[in-house]
């Protein structure tokens, strides 16, 4: 019987390959056993397509978790801090984006049509019906964009269609959040002037905004400011695992008003009650339908999606990689939501917020 299509919200696929020593680079359209995602696997799973995104590692940094203290001066029970990297030089992200971009754009061509970059919401909808591979090109982390913005327009030319204002670091346009556990997204201050320039931007274009990442400031900014529907791609609930790169409740009642979605992300650490990374080998894919029952009894069914992280993070031990997503279907299924839901959280959410968002022609 064929799956049901996941489009997927986010992967590293793409960055981790280029991060590869070259002579042992894997081909993301043959099979392998390193990784999450590559064409094969990809079929197998039922997976569509997704967001590609390209991410510009700090080199110097080294973020060694250490003890979460609080505010006077205690260690926190279960907590864990890591300090944010540096700033990155614009230079640096634009050579390497620039590099991942001509590998997403051979990858098409080598693919011989089993793969499209989709620039339009009815190109995506005709991958996903006919069974083509869609690849969204997506920046996480605006590094790459220059302040006066004229590498954007570039970009899109080239097919860039979501945008992620920061990574965990600060950057031009506006502050990330770190990885320490517990703590609140309220961190740090909203959208620099640039940071404005680059949502009125983006709005123009038609390039989705990812908020996952950015911190609370930001967000409220980007609400106030964006007239597209606010999406976070790879995301999950504050109020069941409370880090930082996840969402409050105020931030997932202001996604629903807006007809936006949140991407649930499959990163241990961000699904865990206790944050714990490391536990990968006790942490089981429900954990992920834990996090969906809330997101969809506080904002609907409407406003859920996958947003995997797939080749970024750490697995639950059950899902291990694309081929598993099946079976994550049918635990939401066992969790009493319908198919038709489970189709809509699969890939239909996705398709409606990039239609309301992406200007066509």
């Amino acid at each position: 019987m064929a799956h049901i299509p996941v489009f997927d919200g986010h992967n590293d696929t793409l960055t981790q390959i280029r991060a590869e020593p070259k002579a042992d680079r894997r081909n993301f359209l043959e099979r392998s056993d390193r990784g999450h995602i590559d064409l094969p696997r990809a079929k197998e799973g039922g997976l569509a397509g997704g967001f590609f995104a390209i991410f510009t590692a700090s080199k110097a940094w080294e973020g060694t978790p250490s003890a979460l203290m609080d505010a006077d001066g205690d260690p926190v029970p279960g907590g864990m801090s890591v300090t944010l990297p540096p700033k990155l030089a614009h230079r640096t992200a634009l050579r390497f984006t620039v590099a991942v971009i001509s590998d997403l754009l051979r990858l098409e061509r080598e693919s011989e049509e089993a793969m499209q970059v989709v620039r339009t919401a009815d190109q995506l909808d005709r991958c996903i019906s006919q069974g083509t591979f869609a690849s969204i090109l997506h920046i996480e982390g605006a590094e790459a964009i220059d302040s006066g913005l004229e590498s954007l327009y570039v970009f899109y030319e080239a097919g860039l269609r979501s945008i992620g204002p920061v990574w965990s670091r600060p950057n031009a346009f506006a502050s990330g959040v770190p990885f320490d556990f517990p703590r609140s997204p309220d961190i740090g201050p909203g959208l620099t002037a640039a940071g404005r320039r680059l949502v009125a931007a983006c709005n123009q274009l038609g390039i989705l905004l990812d908020l996952s990442h950015l911190n609370e400031k930001g967000f409220w900014d980007v609400a106030d400011l964006s007239e597209a529907p606010l999406v976070a791609t790879h995301s999950n609930a504050h109020c069941v695992s409370p880090s930082p790169r996840n969402l409050t409740d105020a931030q997932l009642d202001e996604i629903a008003r807006t007809d936006g979605v949140v991407g649930l992300n499959f990163h241990v650490g961000f699904l865990r009650p206790d944050g714990d990374f490391k536990a990968a080998a006790t942490t089981s894919m429900s954990e992920i339908v834990r996090h969906a029952r809330y997101i969809a009894e506080r904002i609907g069914t409407r406003h859920l999606a996958l947003g995997s992280d797939f080749d970024g993070a750490t697995m639950p031990f059950d899902l291990p990689d694309a081929t598993a997503l099946p079976a994550l279907l049918d635990l939401f299924r066992e969790d009493g939501f319908s198919k038709a839901e489970v189709r809509a959280i699969a890939s239909e959410n996705w398709q409606r917020v990039i239609r309301a968002t992406w200007r066509e022609g």
